[in-house]
């Protein structure tokens, strides 16, 4: 491509779905529904495990901090994408751009950290049951969740900084995507972007195959002793624990190897987009119903800290 049409631009515009007029205000609507229910659930979960002191263990303390970045995940993508169905292809200036690929994928590899610290916790609550409380200790679970932030940040700095240094033609400026993302950027460059593409796809891909592989092997470990458990019902117990973690496992991984790893920048145009649905709105959205449907402590935590507020609204 001609030096000449290589610059700075000051903003980009987000294409979002192609999708017909008369359908834009109802995609709009059910999203804005689901981003809502997001919040509320995951809100739900922090308040409710920081109100309950039966709910203060290692476990449901790494649920609320999921939970609490769900809730700065998908606040990242989603107002985009609202802005898109209402108003079609939106301009975002640059700067913004960028801030937004950083923070998303911050919070992305954030989140494949903590799966990983939260898979330890479990391993360690089934396979060390007499020295769990002193290995999972208040400093110990402090640590443990800065630590995935600290590692989560630091090494979307990589991708997001490979990104920003690149030179955008001064004509094309439309993101294929309805937020700022690897791949779609990319593409706008004036210059030969196979090198960024690779060093990225390391990068993420290291990361989530590292902390997949950690998982799958403590969840290998449990399976082990938990299978040596004397009773039905102790196993089913210890499954029940791990089911709902596996579960949105299988998501988050799932569709980000998909994105990111597996073809990157390959797949046709909406199909990325709607791949990246699943990770940025759906998960957020199913990650409180997962974790809290067919759990029973949920459950009487959510009736004792009902009584408590009907208590108090009754007065002495």
């Amino acid at each position: 491509m001609d030096p000449l049409n290589c610059t700075w631009t000051p903003s980009f515009l987000l294409a979002g779905f192609t999708a017909p007029r008369t359908l834009r205000p109802l995609a709009f609507l059910g999203t804005l529904c689901i981003y809502v229910l997001t919040l509320a659930g995951n809100l739900f979960i922090i308040v409710l495990v920081r109100a309950d002191a039966a709910l203060s263990t290692p476990m449901y303390f790494f649920l609320s901090v999921l939970s609490f970045l769900e809730l700065w995940y998908v606040s990242t993508t989603v107002p985009t994408l609202l802005h898109t169905w209402l108003h079609g292809r939106s301009p975002i200036p640059a700067a913004a751009c960028f801030i937004q690929l950083y923070v998303f994928h911050s919070l992305g590899m954030t989140e494949c950290y903590l799966l990983g610290v939260m898979a330890l916790d479990r391993y360690l609550a089934i396979c060390r049951p007499l020295h769990y409380h002193a290995l999972m200790s208040r400093k110990v679970r402090l640590w443990l969740a800065g630590a995935t932030w600290g590692a989560g940040f630091s090494a979307a700095l990589v991708p997001a900084s490979l990104t920003a240094s690149l030179p955008f033609c001064r004509k094309e400026k439309e993101v294929a995507h309805y937020f700022c993302d690897l791949a779609p950027l990319m593409q706008l460059a004036c210059v030969d972007t196979g090198w960024h593409a690779r060093v990225c796809i390391v990068v993420i891909g290291t990361i989530n195959i590292c902390n997949l592989l950690l998982i799958l092997g403590l969840y290998g470990g449990i399976l082990k002793a938990v299978l040596k458990l004397p009773s039905a019902a102790s196993r089913a117990k210890a499954f029940s624990t791990c089911s709902s973690h596996m579960t949105v496992v299988a998501l988050f991984f799932g569709s980000a190897f998909v994105v990111y790893v597996g073809s990157a920048g390959s797949h046709a145009e909406d199909t990325d987009k709607r791949i990246a649905l699943v990770y940025t709105l759906l998960t957020p959205f199913l990650n409180p119903i997962i974790y809290t449907l067919r759990n029973k402590e949920v459950k009487e935590a959510v009736r004792r800290v009902t009584q408590r507020i009907r208590a108090m609204l009754k007065g002495p």
